[in-house]
């Protein structure tokens, strides 16, 4: 869904996080054209906008379009944030996917959305469409959830007060029912997803909590609905969840993550 002319934002910034913001997983390079219909920019704009990018290596010259440059690459590869979760959860996911096959994420909430900074593939062949660096309406997914049903109420009612996107046939789109949905979370520990997210997929989440018990982070065990066992699945990551929330009231600095 590209932004209308209405809602383009009038800042620099905003009109250079839009033309960046442009490119997808599958897009290696794009035209001009390309990047102002999905943008709602004008033509003039995200050309002017591109070349001054360019100069800076965000962007690359290829042929006609232009594709993310090696100052991207650079700059996400020193983000320390995503590398100390990694660090914090990686031996616990993979844990996980050892005793599930199944496929594990690691996620984190950015405003209305979760962001996937770490994703071990599961023993079980079965490829979803979730990607590092990916993001999804946090409402519609298990780690979302997970991660909503520990968050400050004012965040809740933020995203609750705004329409509630299908992504799924089984998506909550009713704020009552979400929060609900998010109250049983907070009382078994878990959040399960059924076909919320995409048709088909199902997974069961837990959050990672800091010392105060605000949520940093979120880890799932995702796959096939009708393949993954939510009855066995849940206690495991249940179990995963509180062994790392154990570790982080055992030692205050990693709840600085």
């Amino acid at each position: 869904m590209c932004p209308t002319e209405r809602n383009v934002p009038e800042s620099m910034i905003g009109r250079v996080s839009l033309v960046l913001g442009a490119f997808g997983p599958n897009d290696e390079d794009l035209g001009i054209s390309e990047i102002a219909r999905r943008t709602g920019l004008a033509k003039a704009t995200v050309s002017r906008i591109s070349r001054e990018l360019i100069d800076y290596e965000f962007l690359e010259r290829r042929g006609t379009s232009v594709r993310l440059g090696l100052r991207i690459f650079e700059m996400g590869s020193l983000t320390r944030r995503p590398k100390d979760l990694r660090r914090l959860a990686l031996a616990t996911m993979a844990d996980l996917r050892q005793a599930t096959g199944h496929t594990v994420h690691l996620a984190v909430r950015e405003g209305r959305e979760v962001v996937y900074i770490e994703i071990l593939r599961g023993r079980d062949g079965v490829q979803l469409p979730s990607r590092v660096g990916g993001r999804m309406p946090a409402h519609a997914t298990g780690v979302g959830k997970a991660l909503l049903a520990y968050a400050n109420s004012a965040v809740v009612e933020e995203i609750l007060s705004s329409p509630l996107e299908q992504m799924g046939p089984r998506t909550f789109t009713s704020a009552s029912d979400l929060r609900v949905e998010l109250e049983s979370v907070r009382t078994h520990g878990v959040a399960f997803e059924q076909e919320e997210s995409a048709a088909g997929v199902c997974c069961a989440a837990g959050a990672i909590l800091r010392e105060n018990g605000e949520p940093m982070a979120a880890i799932s065990v995702s796959g096939p609905l009708g393949v993954v066992q939510l009855e066995r699945v849940g206690p495991a990551v249940q179990a995963a969840t509180m062994g790392l929330n154990r570790l982080i009231r055992n030692n205050t600095q990693l709840s600085r993550i």
